[in-house]
């Protein structure tokens, strides 16, 4: 895969769209449906050949790269949201290097498609298989991503799988960063070439 400035800026927006919506079903017990099914088939995705395969719909990942925008400007509308996403990036390398790990994620993510084939990547049966997925494998991975939210709507069995196949959509993305030759020091160095690379997928 082309280890291009645009494919790390479009990876790192399937990060924050994904986690965003963990915040906002964590907070209010909703989430956006369009949002949810680009994240949700980016996992599904394992063999495409480009990252813009990766999400289906660029123009889907509008949300994502303006949060992406946002945060690189110094002007987060959300900063846990931020903390969120850094701590996705930081889990990735664990798990990428636990082979074992990854090769069952592998597999259960295969299982997953051929059901998501047949009734859709947002199917509820579908988030409860990749929600177990997590939970058995990258969930036991530390420090564990801790989700902040309302008590009343963490407390629910369909919020809280929404939320696992998320962040298993979210952490999919920082895979896809890192493999595109992401490194936490492009928000040092490659700054100004990422925002570049934002604007022109946004105008």
């Amino acid at each position: 895969m082309s280890e291009s400035i645009d494919d790390r800026v479009l990876a790192l927006a399937g990060v924050l769209q994904a986690l965003a919506q963990v915040r906002r079903i964590a907070d209010t017990g909703q989430s956006e449906a369009a949002p949810v099914e680009i994240a949700l088939g980016s996992v599904l995705r394992l063999d495409a050949a480009t990252a813009e395969a990766v999400y289906g719909d660029v123009q889907g990942m509008r949300k994502g790269l303006g949060l992406l925008r946002d945060h690189l400007a110094n002007n987060p509308r959300d900063e846990a949201l931020g903390k969120l996403a850094l701590a996705v990036l930081q889990l990735e390398r664990k798990f990428s290097r636990d082979h074992a790990m990854a090769s069952k994620v592998g597999a259960g993510i295969a299982s997953a498609a051929t059901a998501a084939g047949q009734q859709g990547a947002s199917h509820p049966d579908v988030i409860n298989q990749l929600a177990q997925l997590y939970a058995d494998t990258i969930s036991q991975l530390s420090p564990r991503i801790m989700v902040q939210g309302n008590p009343h709507y963490l407390g629910q069995a369909g919020v809280v799988a929404e939320i696992r196949a998320l962040l298993l959509a979210a952490l999919r993305s920082a895979v896809l960063w890192r493999h595109s030759g992401g490194s936490l020091l492009d928000f040092v160095f490659r700054r100004r070439d990422m925002a570049a690379a934002i604007d022109a997928r946004l105008h």
